[in-house]
């Protein structure tokens, strides 16, 4: 029996890893494929639009393909799908002025959001804030003008402090949200708020630190409230630091110094680390504590999932 509409965010409030499928580019978005996918080993499914095609027509298709072809083997409505978006975070303005994306992606019925080359924490409460209702009012700074002082005048700064600024995700797109989630319009915009900072959310939003300066920044941005996740993406930086080729595990110097330092900013913040695994390594990530598992791969997901005793369906 399903406690959740999102699986991933069942499994990982039960300190379980979940594992993902999907390519970065060129996903297939058909409503075939999403009867298709509906039966995934995943425990979601990534869509990369960072350099694959905005496609929102294809999107709605897929996402109402994952639907009839559903119920998951694990007896949700269907997996769980989070998006990568283009715009890169590496400033708050990006984030701002692109705000739009994230309200396009939401209002396809999608389950979370990746913001990729996050580098800094202005940047990501942006990133947060733009996927919230306002009514939504967990983590909101409470010094923030009330919304009548601001029918009056007052400004509405956004919070420069470890607190978030009050959304800006606005009415009309739970018209075609909820329907994909099963539920009625209004009990979407109270549930489709960012977990664990709603603990009644079913929202997951990540962030990717691929830069230096993302990495330098980890503690400060992983402290955002609203964030499920958090990765070190190993080709982007690998780019940065020189290497055309990915510095895969065993990393290099640089590389595993930002790892620990990305994992150790999850684990002070209580957000999930994501890194890529593989059956021979799985056990020891999990021990470790990495609970997002990358690999495009059902071996790595057996025996993790047999190294956790899980006893939820794949």
């Amino acid at each position: 029996m399903t406690v959740r509409i999102n699986r991933a965010i069942e499994l990982l409030a039960q300190d379980q890893a979940i594992y993902y499928d999907g390519p970065h580019s060129g996903h297939v978005l058909t409503y075939d494929q999403g009867r298709k996918d509906a039966a995934t080993w995943a425990d979601y499914i990534n869509v990369g639009m960072e350099h694959g095609a905005f496609d929102m027509t294809g999107l709605a298709e897929y996402m109402r393909g994952l639907v009839d072809g559903g119920p998951a083997r694990s007896g949700h409505r269907c997996p769980a799908i989070i998006v990568e978006a283009p715009v890169n975070g590496i400033d708050e303005n990006h984030v701002r002025t692109s705000a739009w994306q994230f309200r396009q992606i939401l209002g396809r019925g999608v389950h979370g959001i990746l913001l990729c080359q996050a580098e800094s924490a202005a940047a990501t409460r942006a990133f947060v804030e733009s996927c919230r209702y306002p009514h939504n009012l967990n983590g909101v700074d409470p010094a923030l003008p009330s919304p009548e002082a601001r029918l009056r005048g007052a400004v509405r700064p956004p919070s420069l402090g470890p607190l978030l600024g009050i959304g800006t995700r606005g009415r009309g797109s739970e018209e075609t949200a909820a329907p994909v989630w099963g539920i009625g319009r209004e009990d979407y915009m109270s549930r489709c708020d960012p977990w664990p900072l709603n603990p009644a959310g079913e929202l997951l939003l990540g962030v990717k630190l691929e830069s230096p300066e993302g990495i330098a920044m980890a503690d400060e941005i992983c402290a955002v409230p609203g964030l499920g996740f958090a990765e070190m993406g190993p080709g982007d930086l690998s780019l940065s630091l020189g290497s055309p080729k990915i510095m895969r595990d065993p990393y290099s110097p640089s590389l595993q110094y930002a790892r620990d330092r990305v994992l150790a900013a999850c684990k002070r913040n209580g957000i999930a680390f994501l890194e890529g695994c593989s059956p021979g390594n799985i056990a020891a990530r999990l021990d470790e504590g990495v609970r997002v598992i990358a690999g495009h791969d059902p071996e790595t997901a057996r025996v993790g999932r047999a190294h956790q005793r899980r006893t939820m369906p794949a």
